[in-house]
């Protein structure tokens, strides 16, 4: 068996239900599916067992022990010869599991990484968030955009190893907090090959309020820091931009407020850019609205990640 897919799963029958449907349509065939419900009340079982006569697929329950350690067990638990890690909020498209067997077998890779995209059917609000989430006005280019493939860190939303990889350097050590970044590094650092294959993206359907965007954010930014207890090298100045971009927003509030000067320098600069991330939305999504949107969130994201990184480090230092 090639591919043993591994899934975890936290109270999101219904995702894992448009995951497992979409991997009922892949082109390639030789895989099984392990999906590992970790300590969920509102369970998938009978979600999986739907899937039995069409996909060969594994259901496991563990008490609540977080997705990074249920995604260990169900890489023990795997027969393939490689793992691909998935969230339960993506979809696949129908040749994704073909274009990464190519890349893996031509590109000979121990792992990989893949990007995020939004499907033409998602709302507007998903679309603006993928926006935000993936463009080169945010962070987006560290997620899927970079010219050496690498370079890449991957996600756990999409990516995968060699049972040699996992065998070898073991698994996930933390529960959640940047574990996927973590894996990532350790995966390098043990000399491994780990790239971007960009043509193996998925289907991300964020179910996201605002609210609970921004909140993701911040969580990303404070996991930055927590991966850097393992590898202090792991913050770099491009994930520092968002807190300058932030402290940027809070120059021209303080300008405006306590200084007595209008900043117009200041705010042609961001309006500049809030009008490069309007076309390039607009263009890329064909709606002027999502453009807005994407406005809206890219503030959200770059606002809350800057935020969570200053938090987590700032909360570091009180340590020692």
């Amino acid at each position: 068996m090639f591919f043993s897919v591994i899934i975890p799963v936290f109270n999101r029958p219904s995702e894992a239900f448009e995951l497992l449907a979409s991997l009922s349509h892949q082109s390639f065939k030789d895989f099984e599916v392990i999906l590992v419900e970790d300590g969920s009340v509102n369970k998938a079982d009978q979600i999986a067992s739907s899937f039995q006569s069409t996909l060969s697929v594994r259901y496991f329950f563990q008490e609540n022990q977080g997705q990074g350690f249920a995604r260990n067990f169900g890489m023990d638990q795997a027969k393939g010869d490689f793992f691909v890690i998935l969230d339960s909020d993506v979809i696949l498209p129908e040749s994704y599991l073909s274009v990464l067997k190519s890349a893996i077998l031509s590109r000979k890779l121990d792992a990989f990484g893949g990007p995020d995209a939004a499907a033409s059917d998602f709302s507007d609000l998903q679309k603006a968030m993928d926006f935000a989430m993936t463009s080169f006005w945010t962070t987006g280019g560290i997620r899927g955009k970079l010219k050496d493939p690498s370079k890449y860190q991957a996600r756990g939303f999409n990516m995968g190893v060699s049972r040699a990889v996992f065998e070898s350097i073991g698994g996930f050590v933390d529960p959640n907090q940047g574990e996927d970044i973590e894996w990532s590094i350790r995966i390098k650092k043990a000399g491994f090959t780990l790239e971007l294959v960009e043509d193996a993206f998925v289907y991300h359907k964020r179910k996201n309020t605002l609210l609970s965007f921004a909140k993701q954010a911040f969580s990303f930014g404070r996991n930055r820091v927590n991966v850097s207890r393992f590898h202090p090298e792991a913050i770099k100045l491009v994930h520092w931009l968002p807190t300058f971009f932030l402290f940027f927003l809070f120059s021209i509030v303080l300008n405006i407020l306590v200084v007595n000067y209008f900043p117009i320098f200041h705010l042609g600069i961001l309006g500049t850019w809030g009008g490069l991330v309007m076309v390039s939305a607009t263009q890329k999504y064909k709606s002027i609205w999502v453009g807005v949107l994407s406005l809206l969130t890219s503030l959200v994201q770059l606002c809350g990640y800057g935020a969570g990184l200053v938090f987590e480090r700032f909360k570091k230092a009180l340590k020692g």
